[in-house]
């Protein structure tokens, strides 16, 4: 049974500070200085209902910000060794000023890495800093998928309802609980997207559906194990201004 989901994530600016240097030591055979890292952010994921219908709730926020530290940052999806280029010494969930749909307050998921300024990636760090290299997408397990319709995981097996359809004024979708492991970050071209036709698959079995009518935007259509992006399009900045 795949159980693995694939987010879309944003990344941004981290300055180095003895803090930081410090966490990040604990990764290394021989101590870093500041000069010799470049460290960024990355907002994984947050709490409010995503466009696919689903949404990590506090608690498993909370719990993924264990199971990152220490993670990985690769290219690609492609686990090699070579395409290593940095690593997560560091998490924190960070709280905001409203309320979910998923009726709790903002909250998302920040990863802070680091990567070693070498010759070899000084082309990567250039394309980070100009915002060139902003689309990063994660890969984490997840134990249950809930609906809030009914409250049936559908990792166990499907439900009646779909995410996104409304039921007695209700909207559907998944709470992803349970964090089993987290597996890695990854600079990619283009975000994950769904097969085409393709509903959601908590069981394992393939589903598909040929529904021609104006629902059809609002029916999850990807596999579990490959999620449609869920891209933060916020900035800091406008954040605070708010």
């Amino acid at each position: 049974m795949n159980n693995l989901i694939t987010k879309g994530a944003k990344v941004g600016k981290l300055e180095v500070n003895e803090k930081e240097l410090k966490l990040i030591n604990k990764y290394t055979l021989e101590p870093l200085t500041a000069e010799q890292v470049f460290t960024f952010k990355v907002a994984i994921c947050d709490n409010e209902v995503d466009r696919d219908f689903e949404v990590f709730p506090q608690k498993s926020l909370d719990k993924m910000a264990k199971l990152f530290i220490g993670k990985t940052i690769i290219k690609d999806h492609a686990g090699k060794s070579d395409n290593q280029v940095a690593r997560i010494y560091d998490t924190e969930v960070v709280e905001g000023s409203y309320t979910t749909k998923n009726n709790e307050q903002y909250a998302k998921l920040v990863a802070h890495c680091y990567m070693v300024k070498t010759d070899s990636n000084k082309d990567l760090i250039t394309e980070i800093q100009a915002g060139i290299k902003k689309e990063v997408s994660v890969r984490c397990s997840i134990g249950k998928t809930v609906c809030s319709i009914c409250g049936i995981d559908n990792r166990q097996g499907y439900c009646k309802h779909w995410g996104g359809r409304r039921y007695d004024g209700k909207r559907c979708y998944f709470k992803l609980l349970e964090p089993k492991d987290a597996y890695e970050v990854s600079f990619v071209a283009v975000p994950a997207q769904p097969n085409a036709g393709v509903i959601k698959n908590y069981t394992g079995e393939e589903k598909t559906y040929q529904e021609e009518n104006t629902e059809k935007e609002d029916l999850i259509n990807s596999e579990l194990g490959l999620v449609k992006s869920f891209v933060f399009t916020e900035k800091e900045r406008e954040n605070e201004n708010e």
